[in-house]
């Protein structure tokens, strides 16, 4: 129970010591050393009985009553010296402990709060430096910890800019947008987002995939954009920027190629957001890639006017790319039905004729087409790719063929032949005898043309098996990363030679690093050295 004492009486005979310049002999000094004890038994038992949010509160407490105290009857000269001893032992010694048992519970729960109690407390000792340290290191290890689960790879982005929003709320609400803890939180994300080589910048490349693809129905040019945005923040975080080029560029040539952009206006600014962070070399291809789409829809105009379109049977269009800015495709051998085979010839005729020292190479991997189909339930339209429609041209004359007669007729690499048929056998347009798990097919296996095939609607989409990654896919595009790598360490290490004719090993290293623009070991760049002295790019003085 606390003890009730008369304010004004007390008030009135410290008063009177202060005017016989006894106050601070006789009275302060002893009353500092009494409050420094007090507190240093109170801060102890409290530190250990109660959470650190409720020992911040009670702190906050203590030091509301003290500086009452100096208002209604302590001399105004005692203030400073009374906070600073309640302060040095309520906080100043106990800084370690609140931070290694109460900060971490704060940062996780988001007690905004509880956080900014805790800024404005440590701001009197100033301790703002350990703090710092404290929010950096949190980030730091809960980040790693998002980015290492390769179980959450589906969601990492999100979780990523989910954490980040909840962050910069605390920053705001709690640390009063300090400069310094921004920063932090700035070099903590720079950190952990690279802990796991490659992953993280693949994965925004498909998030922004996600965001611009045609089947994304659910957001507004606002949102879109604000999506881009945030996804911008992250990509600013990635040291290997050019493994996020490569899967951002393959993902685009997808998009343009099948006609599943959501916005080409979103498209061009997703292009422009890239071009302000990294400069012109960094987007010249893929800015070329919407020029090649624009000049594709000129010459196949040229071509729907000419005799050579009415001459073809199908109704054709053709994208016609520099080989140099877009993705690399593996070479597809592929024997097209007549109808399709006469109208390619066509339009080469056409094309080769009014440029003639060009090469034209049809890559079919990404062709997709409007199939009709006449089934016993009806008229149907099938939106397939060009692998798929091959396939089921084969059904006009027959209506079963065994898989053997189907790599055979139409010469699709086997790999690629069973992911067209497992794609056709799961929408149940083709049936499979016997039936396997899925995408397991062997020469003997039967597949027949379902005569019962009943689909809800007028069109079918059976061609997401193109917008799909392959596991082939991604590790090839990770290879070519790897190999353009090589190539570029070797052109500075060359570049770098031949301007300074001699140089030291050690020295050499150390502009080659300066000049790279993404991650590399030691070893890796005295690999690359002893592969140009093999290959006699470079020589070792003899002297």
């Amino acid at each position: 129970m606390r003890e009730v004492i008369r304010r004004d009486l007390v008030k009135d005979v410290l008063s009177m010591l202060a005017a016989l310049q006894l106050y601070e002999l006789a009275f302060q000094e002893p009353f500092l050393e009494a409050t420094a004890r007090f507190y240093n038994i109170r801060a102890g038992q409290l530190i250990n009985s109660t959470d650190i949010p409720d020992y911040l509160a009670k702190v906050e407490g203590f030091l509301y009553e003290e500086a009452e105290r100096c208002e209604v009857y302590l001399q105004p000269d005692t203030r400073k010296a009374l906070l600073s001893r309640v302060e040095a032992r309520t906080l100043k010694q106990h800084i370690a402990a609140i931070l290694e048992r109460g900060f971490g519970s704060m940062m996780k729960e988001q007690r905004v709060d509880d956080l900014r109690r805790l800024y404005l407390l440590f701001a009197r000792v100033g301790e703002h430096e350990a703090l710092r340290k404290a929010w950096l290191t949190d980030i730091k290890e809960r980040g790693k910890a998002m980015v290492a689960d390769e179980q959450k790879d589906r969601t990492l982005i999100e979780e990523l800019l989910q954490y980040r929003r909840g962050l910069l709320a605390i920053l705001e609400q709690s640390f009063a947008k300090n400069e310094r803890f921004e920063a932090a939180l700035r070099d903590a994300f720079e950190f952990f987002v690279n802990t796991r080589k490659n992953r993280p910048a693949e994965l925004v490349a498909k998030f922004i995939d996600k965001v611009l693809r045609s089947g994304n129905k659910t957001m507004t040019d606002e949102e879109m954009e604000d999506h881009l945005d945030q996804a911008l923040i992250l990509f600013r975080c990635i040291s290997g920027k050019d493994v996020f080029e490569a899967f951002y560029k393959k993902d685009l040539a997808k998009r343009l190629l099948l006609g599943k952009s959501a916005s080409i206006d979103a498209e061009r600014s997703m292009i422009s957001k890239l071009k302000a962070e990294c400069g012109t070399q960094f987007t010249t291809k893929l800015e070329a890639m919407f020029k090649d789409i624009e000049l594709s829809v000129e010459l196949n105009n040229v071509f729907r006017a000419s005799a050579a379109f009415r001459e073809a049977s199908v109704d054709m269009y053709v994208h016609v790319l520099a080989e140099a800015c877009w993705p690399t495709y593996p070479k597809m051998e592929i024997t097209l039905p007549e109808e399709a085979s006469r109208a390619q010839a066509l339009f080469a005729q056409q094309y080769l004729e009014k440029h003639k020292t060009r090469r034209l190479v049809f890559q079919h991997s990404l062709g997709h087409c409007v199939l009709k189909c006449n089934l016993p339930t009806g008229l149907r339209e099938a939106d397939v790719s060009v692998f798929q429609a091959t396939v089921l041209m084969l059904y006009n004359t027959q209506d079963r063929l065994p898989f053997a007669a189907i790599a055979q007729t139409t010469k699709i690499e086997p790999t690629e032949l069973k992911r067209t048929l497992q794609s056709l056998t799961a929408v149940k347009l083709l049936l499979q005898a016997p039936e396997r798990p899925a995408g397991a097919c062997e020469e003997g296996d039967l597949f027949t043309l379902n005569l019962d095939f009943r689909p809800k609607h007028y069109r079918i989409k059976i061609n997401q098996v193109q917008i799909k990654e392959t596991p082939e896919e991604n590790a090839a595009t990770n290879k070519q990363v790897l190999e353009d790598r090589q190539y570029y360490v070797d052109s500075i290490i060359v570049r770098t030679m031949k301007a300074r004719r001699t140089l030291p090993h050690n020295e050499l290293v150390n502009e080659v690093f300066g000049g790279l623009r993404f991650p590399v070991n030691r070893s890796e760049i005295k690999k690359r050295i002893e592969s140009l002295l093999d290959r006699q790019y470079i020589s070792r003085d003899p002297k």
